[in-house]
């Protein structure tokens, strides 16, 4: 494996923590067994949770519903 910094000057421990990061990553992606089930995301972060209902048409006073849904 071939790490290239392309931009900036990180300095050794940066760096090492660089590389700390990906030899787990890669440690643990490597222990997985060829045949398990992929994981399935929690519910929390499914963003239909947040657009479960229609989105408002666009109208002078859209701007103040662009964010806040009970708004």
């Amino acid at each position: 494996m071939t790490i290239k910094v392309v931009r900036g000057n990180p300095t050794p421990e940066e760096l090492a923590a660089a590389l700390a990061v990906v030899r787990a990553r890669a440690a643990a992606a490597a222990a997985l067994p060829s045949g398990a089930p992929p994981t399935v995301p929690d519910a929390w972060s499914d963003p239909s949770r947040i657009a479960a209902r229609r989105v408002p048409q666009p109208g002078p006073a859209s701007w103040s519903r662009t964010y806040w849904p009970g708004g």
